[in-house]
């Protein structure tokens, strides 16, 4: 019984996260700055539900398997949150502040 509300209060606070990183999404002015709170608060906000669904898991492997989606989402969301900021970044046309 105290095992379901551990788990409740987890994922709780796991769609909590996802909200607030998709508040972030929503309001800030850039996108940098979108791409910093969607990254931080979504990998929180999964953390927080894997641990919530790993108190439910019945075995060990099961709690190993839920840990390496998470690891392998940090993996991927770091990848592509660095192709998102390059791809956004500022181009410098014209020559300016170049070597040589």
């Amino acid at each position: 019984m105290m095992a379901a509300y551990a788990s409740a209060v987890l994922i709780a606070l796991g769609l909590i996260f996802f909200l607030a990183g998709t508040l972030g999404l929503l309001r800030f002015p850039d996108a940098h700055s979108r791409l910093h709170a969607l990254t931080k608060a979504d990998n929180l906000g999964l953390g927080f539900i894997v641990a919530g669904a790993a108190v439910q898991a019945g075995d060990v492997w099961t709690v190993l398997k839920l840990l390496l989606i998470w690891i392998l989402a940090l993996i991927a969301s770091t990848t592509v949150a660095q192709l998102i900021a390059r791809s956004a970044a500022p181009r410098n046309i014209g020559g300016e502040g170049g070597g040589g």
